[in-house]
């Protein structure tokens, strides 16, 4: 025998196996509506694939009061489904009906009973997995509890990411507000003065600083390109050198390849805005800024460098674990996103001293799961 002998034509393993790879395929099918949270679209997606997990002849999915989806015969029972939903909800455990609680006038229908099991997200009742049989046995009732803690994990890991959702979406939130109202004021002073002087400066500032504000303050999307991170930091840049002159300098090199890399929206600005505030504001003579982006195979590797005074690397720590006493704006912010969107490996990097500058070193995945601007 050769080799593969062992795989001779129509060899698919035992019956099962074979029963052992439907059951995951079929609930790899269903996985994925339920991953969106428990609605009237993914109960009507993923409930013809519950059904044959279960082999039953009607299965209905709810939410607390109100039918979802119904797969099956006779559904003439589905009007009965909601007032099961609420006493389940009420009790918060499963619950065996038989005839007299959903009875029929339909002399052929076969189904006589119905198992109904909650569906649990953070010990929380949030709907109902409902299996309408012929008869009720304690392997239907054993089955439908199991699939029913099956379908509360795929909404756990629904609620999960609402809730990073919700986390980094307060955290932009935080970050806009620590936009420094000096640095308004400074903006908007630094295009006044060159108003008479300058007009055509002046309104080019004006727009670079309505540009700004716009990006900074928009309400769609958890991420953005690297490309439109750098132009809001370029008009960021145009802004503080109107007010600084020719004591800021600023170098700019990024590698073209990396300019669609997705990157969390504001988590570049911030160490920019750092950069100027805790590197040049303290320093007497010109301060200079160089911002890198270079393609590292699978990363994209970006650094903020500046010549400035530099800092403690304790004060540091400390502003990456969050203590807002260190006045470094939105350090452990920035660090945090990181880290929950692309893993632990990728939190930020600050090699400082004082009187030696800072330089700050970001790595993202140039491909994420999940992630796209």
């Amino acid at each position: 025998m050769g080799m593969f002998g062992w795989l001779r034509r129509g060899h698919l393993g035992t019956e099962a196996d074979r029963a052992t790879f439907r059951t995951l395929h079929t609930a790899s099918l269903a996985a994925p509506p339920l991953q969106a949270g428990l609605t009237v679209a993914s109960a009507e997606r993923s409930i013809r694939f519950l059904r044959a997990l279960l082999g039953a002849p009607a299965v209905a999915l709810t939410d607390t009061t109100r039918l979802l989806a119904w797969d099956g015969h006779s559904n003439h029972h589905a009007d009965q489904t909601a007032a099961l939903a609420r006493r389940v909800t009420e009790e918060g455990t499963t619950s065996v009906a038989d005839k007299r609680e959903i009875p029929c006038d339909d002399p052929d229908c076969l189904l006589r009973h119905v198992i109904v099991s909650p569906l649990n997200v953070e010990e929380r009742v949030v709907g109902t997995l409902q299996v309408f049989a012929p008869v009720s046995s304690a392997g239907l009732v054993r089955a439908t509890n199991e699939v029913a803690r099956w379908v509360s994990g795929q909404l756990e890991l629904a609620e999960l990411e609402a809730s990073r959702t919700r986390l980094m979406e307060a955290e932009v939130r935080a970050l806009r507000a620590q936009i420094s109202p000096h640095f308004i004021y400074n903006s908007l002073t630094a295009i006044a003065s060159f108003v008479r002087t300058d007009p055509e400066r002046a309104r080019e500032l004006l727009l670079d600083f309505a540009d700004f504000t716009r990006y900074s303050f928009r309400r769609h999307g958890e991420f953005t390109t690297l490309a439109e991170e750098l132009r809001s930091i370029e008009r960021y840049l145009m802004l503080e050198k109107a007010r600084f002159g020719d004591r800021l300098q600023v170098t700019l090199r990024v590698a073209p390849e990396v300019l669609p890399v997705a990157v969390p929206f504001l988590s570049l600005q911030p160490l920019v805005e750092n950069a100027v505030r805790h590197g040049l504001e303290g320093k007497d003579g010109v301060g200079r800024i160089t911002i890198i982006a270079e393609d590292n195979d699978f990363e994209c590797v970006i650094s903020v460098e500046d010549d400035g005074v530099g800092e403690d690397p304790e004060r540091v720590r400390r502003a990456l674990a969050g203590d807002p006493s260190t006045d470094s704006v939105g350090l452990g912010n920035v660090d945090e996103r990181l880290r929950s969107t692309f893993g632990a490996d990728y939190g930020l990097v600050v090699e400082t001293a004082p009187g030696a500058g800072t330089k700050v070193i970001v790595r993202v995945p140039k491909f994420a799961p999940g992630v796209h601007s």
